[in-house]
C-alpha cells in the first residue's frame, strides 16, 4: 500500500448480487454468469503483404447470461417461465428487455453494474426431481442479448 493511503481496495466478492429485469418483479437468483464478450479476429492480406497476415477486429458477440433461482410459488412464481413462453409463442419483439446486475460490497452498498441490453429467453430448465435427494428445484433461465456492458 503506499505510504499515506489508508484505503485498500479490496475485490468484491462473488455472493453479494441483485438481479433487475425491466418489468419482473422476481430478483432473488441463486446464481448468475455472465457470458463472455468476444471480437472475431480477422486474418487479413495483400498480395503486396510481407509473408504475414494483420488482424482486423469482426464482429462482437456477446455470450449469454444463466440466472439460476429456487422453484418458488405464489405471488410472481411463474413470471420468469411465462416471459420464456411468450418468446416461445412468437412474441420476440415484445419480450426483450433490459437486465442490470448490481454487484455489492460487504455492507450492501452497489459497487459494480452490467447492463445487459435487450435480453430475451432462449432457454427455459427446471432441475431432476428426486425422491431420494433432499435439494431446492431450481430453475434456470438462459438470456441470449445483444450487448453486455460494465457501467460502474
Amino acid at each position: 500500500m503506499p505510504q499515506g493511503s489508508t484505503h485498500r481496495n479490496d475485490p468484491l466478492r462473488n455472493f453479494r448480487f441483485r438481479v433487475e429485469i425491466d418489468d419482473l418483479t422476481r430478483a432473488g437468483f441463486a446464481e448468475v454468469s455472465i457470458g463472455a464478450s468476444t471480437v472475431e479476429v480477422i486474418d487479413y492480406r495483400e498480395g503486396t503483404d510481407p509473408p504475414h497476415v494483420r488482424k482486423l477486429s469482426g464482429l462482437t458477440k456477446y455470450g449469454n447470461v444463466t440466472l439460476k433461482s429456487g422453484l418458488v410459488v405464489g405471488t410472481g412464481a411463474l413470471e420468469l417461465f411465462q416471459w420464456h413462453a411468450a418468446v416461445s409463442a412468437g412474441q420476440l419483439a415484445q419480450s426483450r428487455r433490459n437486465v442490470v446486475i448490481i454487484v455489492q460490497d460487504e455492507a450492501g452498498v452497489d459497487q459494480a453494474r452490467f447492463v445487459v441490453s435487450q435480453a430475451w429467453p432462449c432457454k427455459y430448465e427446471a432441475s431432476s426431481l428426486g425422491a431420494r435427494v433432499n435439494e431446492v428445484i431450481i430453475e434456470t433461465l438462459e438470456l441470449a442479448n445483444e450487448g453486455i456492458e460494465r457501467v460502474q
